[in-house]
């Protein structure tokens, strides 16, 4: 898997002492080019779950300029709104109008409560189209969760800038992707658990379609290895919507962008 994490993230790897790791021998070059080249997933789907209870209350906080949002429960348990739902039922029927061999087969989710309310409805709707088994399990995978905000978790804008002026003043010094919070994960962060659960992906799914149902840094990371951006495109990127679908397709041992945060297929969800 060594030569699997080299190709997905584009960095090569170093032992304890930072020394270059040996390259493969003639053997292992000979091997590779009998075998071909590393597997990945046929194609790869990522989404961001549909709109929570909580994307609503920051909506409404940040427009009032608030301090504080109505939600008592931990992150991860925060539900779907209404329309988040009617969102993955949209999910679900454009998963089911996907070319069959597009179509993914498996199904890697967060464990947070509205990506696996996501994950459900839009697998029954494919199910029940005849898309899908209605028996395909969903894996659910801890390094595909939000990205944790520790001292900041919960607080609008304004409550950051009134409550923790020193953090919001650092986090715009350092920038997202290398600010973490106290208590909490940079994006840098959450790229690290992203690389992880991508050599399992692309171990266990070789040459399958995946569907990946996680968050809006997640996902956001998610390009960032892949495509292999610079800080400067990252930041650059408008935020991941909800419900939207992000391909990546198989090409030379590699997933190559395809389709990146659309949202066409949610017109009917209202």
């Amino acid at each position: 898997m060594a030569e699997l994490g080299t190709t997905l993230n584009g960095q090569h790897h170093t032992d304890g002492r930072h020394r270059p790791v040996p390259h493969r021998t003639a053997g292992a070059a000979a091997a590779t080019a009998v075998t071909g080249p590393p597997p990945v997933p046929s194609v790869l789907i990522a989404t961001r779950h549909g709109e929570s209870t909580a994307n609503v209350e920051f909506q409404l906080a940040e427009a009032a300029g608030a301090l504080s949002v109505p939600i008592s429960s931990r992150d991860a348990d925060i539900p779907l709104s209404l329309h988040g739902q009617q969102q993955a039922h949209a999910l679900g029927r454009w998963w089911a109008a996907l070319p069959s061999a597009d179509r993914p087969r498996s199904v890697w989710c967060s464990p947070y409560v509205r990506t696996a309310e996501t994950a459900r409805i839009a697998l029954a709707q494919a199910a029940g189209l005849g898309a899908v088994p209605v028996s395909l399990a969903v894996r659910y995978d801890e390094r595909l969760r939000d990205r944790e905000l520790g001292v900041l978790e919960m607080l609008p804008k304004a409550a950051i800038e009134h409550d923790h002026p020193e953090e919001a003043a650092r986090r715009r010094k350092m920038g997202e992707l290398y600010y973490r919070p106290p208590g909490g994960e940079s994006w840098a962060d959450v790229a690290l658990r992203v690389r992880s659960v991508l050599r399992d992906i692309c171990a266990e799914e070789a040459g399958r379609p995946v569907l990946l149902v996680a968050h809006d840094c997640t996902v956001l990371m998610l390009r960032y290895v892949l495509d292999r951006l610079a800080e400067e495109q990252l930041t650059a990127l408008e935020p991941v919507r909800n419900c939207s679908a992000s391909v990546w397709r198989a090409e030379g041992g590699r997933l190559r962008p395809d389709r990146w945060n659309q949202t066409g297929h949610l017109e009917d969800a209202g």
